[in-house]
């Protein structure tokens, strides 16, 4: 039996927007801004991606409101530009922080990051819960559609 999704790509905030910050390199980019990253040569050093494609990505996720330039100025120097998250782009920790998580449980051993409470210093996870606050399985969910009124 074919299977189809609920709803077209063009319809689907998924698709939608994982066609907007999806590439590689926006990835890395929002990476780099949730590490505090947030200057244009510092990202380009730490990613060794060239300035064309940085330039690219950076003005993407500034127009689609991800991101925003900020002006800055070191002693005795001139003012420069940084990439700093807007609060619809730190509303894509979340998203970042699924993939450290699946990341440091699914991939090979290596040096892994955990995700822990500021506060405390305690670890901390993701989980899907219900509006009862009950965890849920993923397994148990499914995406279903709503209308916007």
């Amino acid at each position: 039996m074919k299977r189809r999704a609920p709803v077209s790509v063009d319809d689907c905030g998924m698709a939608v927007a994982a066609n907007l910050v999806g590439d590689r390199w926006m990835l890395l980019i929002l990476r780099e801004a949730f590490y505090g990253v947030t200057r244009y040569d510092d990202i380009r050093e730490d990613l060794g991606i060239s300035r064309s494609v940085l330039t690219d990505r950076l003005q993407k996720l500034v127009a689609i409101g991800v991101m925003k330039r900020q002006l800055y100025q070191e002693h005795n120097d001139r003012k420069r530009l940084a990439y700093v998250l807007t609060a619809r782009g730190r509303e894509l920790g979340i998203v970042m922080l699924a993939l450290l998580q699946w990341g440091n449980r699914s991939l090979p051993p290596g040096r892994r990051h955990d995700i822990v409470e500021r506060s405390t210093g305690r670890p901390v996870q993701l989980e899907i819960v219900n509006g009862d606050g009950a965890r849920i399985n993923s397994d148990d969910i499914e995406i279903g559609l709503t209308s916007d009124n």
